[in-house]
């Protein structure tokens, strides 16, 4: 049970968003949710156990490991400008699937919020921007490659995996 509880742990970890059963059953190759419960359950109060500054929840039926409300102070000065918020990332995301990608095409898909994110992903050398007729061409750099630790075919292999997977509806 404890190997079990130490793969949830670097999931719950890595993923840093909280996940149902069955996703994190998947990711952990458990066919058996009752199984993955139990292990969580388990998890959950060994962090209460130990009184950690991270805590595991279960919300709205989704499970998440996070800091506690009464540490949460500490984090705001360790998160800087070179972090990318979510919404910056899944911007930087549809740019680098496109690859090239057409501003106004990024615009489109992500709404006019895009703008801020584009700026933010130039300042930082995530993607380049060059003029294209009325609107501009955007390619990620060498520094995506390096900051995710991906090639450029890994990146296309990912992205086309993700396309043939059966989605799941809830």
């Amino acid at each position: 049970m404890q190997d079990l509880k130490n793969k949830l742990e670097a999931i719950l970890f890595i993923v840093s968003k909280a996940l149902s059963l069955q996703e994190i059953s998947k990711f952990a190759g458990v066919g058996s949710i009752g199984v993955v419960k139990e292990a969580l359950e388990s998890l959950q109060k060994d962090y209460r156990d130990r009184n950690s500054a991270l805590e595991l929840k279960c919300e709205f039926d989704k499970w998440g490991l996070n800091v506690k409300k009464e540490f949460l102070y500490l984090t705001d000065g360790l998160l800087t400008d070179a972090e990318l918020t979510k919404p910056v990332q899944e911007t930087l995301a549809i740019i680098a699937h496109k690859q090239p990608a057409i501003q106004s095409d990024v615009i489109k898909v992500r709404g006019v919020s895009a703008y801020e994110h584009i700026r933010i992903l130039l300042e930082e050398e995530f993607i380049t921007s060059e003029k294209s007729g009325r609107t501009r061409m955007l390619k990620i750099t060498s520094k995506f490659y390096d900051y995710f630790n991906v090639v450029d075919t890994e990146l296309v292999k990912n992205f086309n995996q993700i396309k043939e997977e059966p989605k799941n509806e809830v």
